[in-house]
């Protein structure tokens, strides 16, 4: 608990006092329901200054959704000037297994609703490719854009089929 790290840490410890405001704030907006004080969470990166967090889904049957924190001194350590900031990130296999869990994936996204697959041969290509793929949406048509490098045209049918692409758009530099 928040009590015990104070025990810890002492009452004057600069991160009782952010917790303390932290949760006060989440009492105050009507979410403290929605937080859970965990001291063992520790994200891997140096730069955090402050609180950092994870979020996961309400049943807690998934990792975690999210995470992130504070890090007033990023933009110092990369030549800039300090400024306080909060930050995270997610990542999007746990996003949709929720959504998919929670019957919301919209149409467009499951899979068979893809019209066309466009694949750049090569990073070069990509801007024509991005191109190609907005002409196709503007037209109505849902497309499906590999912006991933290294992919090989074998990849590249094997997922048109697997995402139901009715066709697919290869741009080659000699093809």
């Amino acid at each position: 608990s928040i009590d015990q790290l104070e025990q810890l840490l002492g009452a004057d410890s600069p991160a009782v006092a952010d917790l303390k405001l932290l949760f006060s704030h989440a009492e105050a907006y009507g979410y403290h329901d929605w937080l859970v004080f965990d001291a063992s969470v520790v994200r891997g990166l140096s730069y955090y200054t402050g609180v950092v967090f994870e979020g996961f889904d309400r049943a807690g049957e998934l990792r975690a959704i999210c995470g992130g924190g504070r890090y007033d001194k990023l933009l110092g350590a990369l030549g800039g000037e300090d400024r306080p900031m909060v930050g995270f990130g997610f990542g999007d296999a746990v996003i949709m297994e929720l959504v998919k869990d929670k019957g919301l994936l919209p149409e467009s996204l499951k899979s068979g609703n893809v019209d066309d697959l466009v694949y750049p041969m090569n990073a070069a290509l990509r801007p024509a490719a991005m191109g190609i793929a907005a002409r196709l949406r503007a037209s109505g048509r849902s497309v499906d854009l590999v912006i991933e490098d290294g992919k090989k045209p074998k990849w590249a049918f094997k997922h048109a089929e697997r995402c139901g692409a009715s066709r697919v758009v290869l741009l080659g530099e000699k093809e």
